[in-house]
């Protein structure tokens, strides 16, 4: 009995297929369209055939590479796509390093929370606010405590007036469960914002007033 040869199942498929799958650019020889329109440095702008753009990078010794398939033709440049990718995943590194985390600090009080307590827990509460993080404030009954829900919404009250310089309530104080709670989001921004129209408004109009009076008097 005669062995059959097995059928292979790759028949037909692109080699290339599992490396275009992990790109996140076409490049080279996988840009399969007739013709390309590239821009960039240290080339003329316009349509090209897909042959010619590619015979340009290699002469260059760099890569063709395919910034924006969806135009018609798509879009490519000749870089060093390599150097492309470092630059990049470099530039997004950075802009995580340097961008703020937001978070919301909790700070407890209880309806006996005394004067030296209340002081120490506002200035931990103002940092948290100037770093551009919220603040969670809540008062936490315990037992009959319950009963002085008055009591509570005046500690926050208090400590709204304490932070108002530098955060203001979301809204009213709410009672959920055994707790009241209230938070504050920073005015970090906003106090900014409220700087420049002040400055703007320097009066620089009225000099060149005042001059052309005393020309006009001469």
């Amino acid at each position: 009995m005669q062995n059959r040869p097995k059928p292979s199942f790759n028949r037909g498929r692109n080699p290339n297929f599992r490396k275009e799958q992990q790109q996140e650019h076409r490049t080279n020889k996988m840009i399969r369209v007739p013709e390309v329109r590239l821009v960039g440095e240290n080339i003329e702008v316009g349509v090209y055939k897909t042959e010619d753009a590619l015979r340009m990078a290699e002469e260059q010794g760099l890569d063709l590479v395919e910034i924006s398939p969806n135009a018609a033709p798509p879009v490519c440049r000749i870089i060093d796509y390599n150097k492309f990718l470092y630059e990049k995943k470099k530039k997004e590194k950075e802009m995580k390093a340097n961008a703020h985390k937001s978070e919301v600090k909790e700070i407890r009080f209880t309806p006996n929370t005394d004067d030296h307590d209340f002081d120490f827990k506002a200035k931990h509460a103002e940092k948290f606010l100037k770093d551009g993080n919220k603040v969670k404030t809540y008062v936490q009954f315990k037992g009959r405590a319950i009963m002085f829900k008055e009591r509570g919404e005046l500690i926050l009250l208090k400590f709204a007036e304490r932070l108002a310089e530098v955060g203001g309530l979301e809204g009213m104080p709410t009672m959920e469960g055994k707790r009241m709670i209230a938070i504050f989001a920073p005015k970090t921004a906003k106090k900014k914002a409220d700087k420049q129209p002040k400055e703007a408004k320097e009066p620089k109009e009225p000099r060149v007033a005042e001059s052309k009076q005393e020309g006009n008097a001469q």
